[in-house]
């Protein structure tokens, strides 16, 4: 009789590490904001629909934001200027970002860690390889990350029209904060 207890007890165990390799990380409602900091105006927009998902057993991610849900310009004008003119979202709907985190970490452990993401930011169809530090807190199975960085204009093909230059700024900053949950 214990031959098949062994068996059974190599089955919940086999299937128990099967289950925790397949755990992901996923959220729907990330918020990401941006601030355009130039010498005559300050822009500034945010969206609480940036979706993103991350495999703890391969350290992959992706990341993606609807453009035209960034809301709080200070006028509808400068919205659909962003919109049409700069980030063309009917032809560019999405930003995104893909790729894996360097660091060699247990990312199904509770624990504070600052991380890199190496990857493709694709803003206005413009792929860009960059590596982003982000921290990264996670407690109980949930995973809270917060990134901070720069976008310059030109990288991703946005040329803004000399009568506006001094309104809109090269470089644009940009937060991120997002709780992950594990999904099923």
């Amino acid at each position: 009789m214990k031959f098949p207890r062994l068996i059974i007890l190599f089955i919940l165990l086999t299937t128990g590490v099967v289950t925790l390799a397949q755990t992901k990380f996923g959220t729907k409602d990330g918020q990401i904001n941006f601030v355009s900091n130039a010498q005559l105006e300050l822009i500034k927009a945010s969206s609480r629909k940036l979706e993103g998902i991350l495999d703890p057993a391969t350290n992959q991610f992706a990341f993606r934001v609807n453009i035209r849900s960034f809301e709080g310009f200070n006028s509808s004008m400068q919205r659909d200027h962003f919109n049409e003119n700069y980030l063309e979202s009917e032809k560019v709907p999405t930003a995104s970002f893909t790729g894996k985190i360097i660091e060699q970490i247990d990312l199904l452990s509770d624990g504070s860690y600052e991380v890199r993401a190496k990857g493709d930011l694709d803003i206005h169809g413009q792929k860009q390889t960059r590596i982003i530090k982000s921290k990264t807190n996670i407690q109980d199975g949930i995973m809270n990350v917060e990134a901070n960085f720069l976008v310059p204009l030109s990288d991703h093909n946005i040329s803004i029209p000399r009568i506006v230059s001094q309104k809109i700024a090269t470089e644009i900053e940009v937060s991120i904060k997002a709780v992950l949950t594990k999904q099923p």
